[in-house]
């Protein structure tokens, strides 16, 4: 009999005590009425909600150490009444635990958002409200901003002539330029680049090039010259043939292309042009955006481009933009160290 193909974001779960095997579903320490929630829950951010399945894993596995946790700590399985009745002082306890072991303030939060959700999907499903989940509060995340790229240097990157000195063949240096191009030109994220196909090139007269980004929405973003021009520079080079429903970015046996090869070869650039650790293929896309904030881009648009639900992740952009000009006019104003 054909197996039903698995629902988008869902992961199999399994509640402990079942038969174990090395490739089964997630086990569970829970009761079968919560095994039911969990898997309930996570459908339903995969299909309704439609997070990403990454985002999806990371809160089945957050999900799964708390109730490792609360199997110690209530000296038996949980079920949903188990955890709508928990106390701050237990989810306080949680934390405590997590904090042992090493776990930042930043994936503590992440994990607290995960139960949350976790709580309120219980409730809906008629097993009441869970207080607690509500007000305890999520550990001080500090604000770190994000390090773009100095103009030159995110220019250095995106040029195949930076690589001449490399043995590697002339089409994956025109390849890996032509990713970055689109990255830093065009302020894609490395997963939205990669997912292009070739009959969404941006070649010829496009300017413009729709992409699939988070939470499966797309938005058109604007392709320069210089960003097609390294596109059909790989596409005259590439040796492999290139359908149009296929991946847009080979890799040299021809198979889609790894984030993997992107991010090493922006290591190598980091060496060549003696840059931060900072410097990935996702601060290219910090660059993007602080270079537009900085030559007079509108936020607005800037949010656009970008891809962000929400303006307030974009306005990071003008702290990053204030601190750099900060920074020059201590440098060099000849009052500045007065």
């Amino acid at each position: 009999m054909a197996r039903e193909p698995r629902q988008r974001g869902a992961l199999p779960v399994r509640v402990d005590g079942g038969p174990k095997r090395g490739t089964g579903p997630t086990v569970l320490p829970a009761t079968a009425a919560l095994g039911r929630e969990v898997a309930a829950w996570l459908a339903v951010l995969g299909e309704e909600r439609r997070l990403s399945p990454k985002t999806v894993e990371a809160y089945a596995r957050d999900l799964r150490q708390f109730l490792l946790f609360l199997v110690d700590h209530l000296g038996t399985r949980p079920g949903p009444a188990d955890v709508t009745g928990l106390k701050l002082l237990d989810l306080r306890a949680f934390l405590a635990e997590r904090r042992r072991r090493g776990v930042e303030s930043r994936s503590l939060a992440r994990q607290l958002a995960a139960l949350r959700s976790f709580a309120r999907h219980l409730e809906k499903t008629g097993h009441g409200p869970a207080p607690a989940f509500a007000a305890i509060r999520s550990p001080k995340i500090g604000k770190s901003l994000p390090k773009p790229v100095a103009p030159a240097a995110a220019q250095a990157m995106t040029d195949p002539a930076t690589r001449d000195g490399e043995a590697r063949e002339p089409w994956i240096l025109a390849r890996d330029a032509a990713v970055l191009a689109l990255l830093y030109g065009s302020g894609m994220r490395i997963s939205e680049a990669l997912g292009l196909r070739r009959r969404d090139a941006p070649v010829g007269a496009v300017d413009s090039v729709t992409v699939l980004g988070k939470g499966a929405k797309t938005r058109a973003v604007p392709v320069l010259p210089a960003v097609r021009r390294a596109v059909e520079s790989y596409l005259a080079l590439c040796p492999h043939p290139l359908p149009a429903g296929g991946p847009l970015f080979l890799g040299a046996r021809g198979g889609p292309l790894s984030p993997r090869i992107i991010q090493l070869a922006v290591a190598g650039l980091r060496g060549a042009l003696g840059l931060p650790d900072s410097a990935t293929p996702h601060a290219l896309r910090h660059s993007f955006a602080t270079h537009l904030l900085g030559r007079g881009g509108d936020l607005r648009a800037i949010q656009e481009l970008l891809g962000h639900a929400s303006l307030s992740t974009t306005q990071i952009y003008t702290a990053v933009d204030g601190a750099r000009l900060l920074a020059t006019y201590e440098a060099v104003h000849p009052r500045a160290r007065l």
